[in-house]
Parts: structure tokens; C-alpha cells; sequence
């Protein structure tokens, strides 16, 4: 799991299986190696971006809509043969040594962003306003993944942090401790370190209400401390 938005010791053999590279035998090297970019849910599509590819360097991305008429998997097998995406990790560590730079591609539903690493590449020519997600996290399904202090940074949105804020405070005085927890427990996002911030901060706020009305306060311990760990492109 991400600890302060680094991954822990105990997450680290978790994450081989989830971050594995698509390719890993070298025999294969003239083939080309099966590239999955379809995320089945939100949740194992913000994993993959954020712990695999910008915890990994692909800080630069541009994100996209697949039109309602088209077929999403056409433009993935557009974007992945346009941009050369689907290559082994022997290729990719080639790329580096030679300054050029690597992609990598993910979609859930029809949302997609395509990410590079630093280097030569005909994405920077090609593709406009790029940015970088040190500066301009990836904002989607009120999640933000950014990359702070030298590690993936997984929050929520602001937006949607607001509506949430609103949400429990307005539930503070109407409902029981038990309600409360329920609410709590149902929280919608996994819990990444920042996102456990928020949720206390929320329950803070919560509890701060009801202190004033003289009311029982809610335990801290209906906020979930550890997320699941999720395989992106495996069907639901």
C-alpha cells in the first residue's frame, strides 16, 4: 500500500503482480508482447496510474474522451500502434539509455490518458498541451493523482471534496453515532494516505458539530485504514 504516498515494504510483493511489465521473457523480444489498457473499474485504473506508471516517472500526459460513435478499443489499437506503446521492458530500457523517451497508455470507460517519460519522443511533437502531473495532477471520478515529495500522490478532488464536506456536515445533527459510521465505512474512495487525511478531517469537522450540540461524538475507528489492492484489467 502507499504510506505517505510511498509504497510500504508489505505492499511491495503485491504490487510485482499488479505493476508487472506485460513482457519479461527475453526469447519473446521479436514478438509483440500483448499491451492491456482497458481498466475494468475507477479504482484499478487510478492504481495502475498512479502507482504504476507516475510512480514510475511517466510524469508527462494527456488525457482524452474516446467519442460516443467510436469503438474504444479501435482508437486504444490506434493510439498503442501510432505511438509504438506496446514494446517489452528490454525495449523500453534500451529507449532510456538511448535518451528516448517511453509511453504508456491506460483507459477506463471511454476516459484515457497517455503518459511519457522524459526524453526524445514524437508524442512532444505531436500531441498539444501536454502536461505534467508534478504540477497538474490527473484529475477523474473525483479522484487527483499527482506527484509530491518523491512519491504518487492520491487524493480527492476538490470538487468533489466540497460536495462531500457538505454531504457529512449536513448529516452531523440528523443522524446517530451508528448512521454516521455507516456513512464512514461506505466512504467512496479508497483509502490513500491523503484520502485518509480527508476522511479525518471530515470526521473532525463532523464531530466538532455535534460536540457543540452535545451530542456523542464518532470513533475514528469506522475510517478504513488500508485500500485494496485491485487488478486493473481483470474482469469485474
Amino acid at each position: 500500500m502507499l504510506v505517505g504516498g510511498k509504497v510500504s515494504v508489505q505492499g511491495r510483493a503485491a504490487f510485482r503482480s499488479v505493476c508487472a511489465p506485460e513482457q519479461t521473457d527475453p526469447l519473446l523480444l521479436g514478438r509483440a508482447p500483448e499491451y492491456r489498457c482497458e481498466a475494468t473499474t475507477l479504482e484499478g485504473f487510478v492504481q495502475q496510474l498512479a502507482v504504476c506508471y507516475v510512480g514510475r516517472g511517466y510524469f508527462f500526459y494527456v488525457t482524452g474522451e474516446v467519442p460516443g460513435r467510436k469503438d474504444p478499443r479501435a482508437v486504444d489499437a490506434k493510439l498503442l500502434d501510432r505511438y509504438d506503446i506496446a514494446v517489452s521492458k528490454w525495449t523500453r530500457a534500451r529507449r532510456k539509455r538511448a535518451g528516448r523517451a517511453s509511453l504508456q497508455y491506460i483507459r477506463h470507460r471511454r476516459f484515457f490518458v497517455l503518459l511519457a517519460t522524459h526524453g526524445r519522443h514524437r508524442f512532444f511533437e505531436d500531441e498539444p498541451g501536454i502536461k505534467d502531473v508534478r504540477r497538474s495532477p490527473i484529475r477523474y471520478g473525483g479522484y487527483s493523482v499527482g506527484f509530491r515529495g518523491g512519491h504518487p500522490h492520491v487524493r480527492i478532488d476538490q470538487e468533489a471534496f466540497k460536495a462531500l464536506k457538505a454531504y457529512f456536515l449536513d448529516l452531523a445533527l440528523r443522524r446517530g453515532v451508528e448512521g454516521l459510521a455507516r456513512e464512514f465505512y461506505g466512504f467512496p474512495f479508497e483509502p490513500y494516505a491523503p484520502i485518509r487525511r480527508q476522511q479525518f478531517s471530515l470526521l473532525h469537522g463532523v464531530n466538532r458539530a455535534r460536540k457543540a450540540a452535545g451530542l456523542e461524538p464518532v470513533p475514528s475507528s469506522c475510517i478504513w485504514l488500508k485500500r485494496r489492492i485491485y487488478r486493473p484489467f481483470e474482469p469485474r
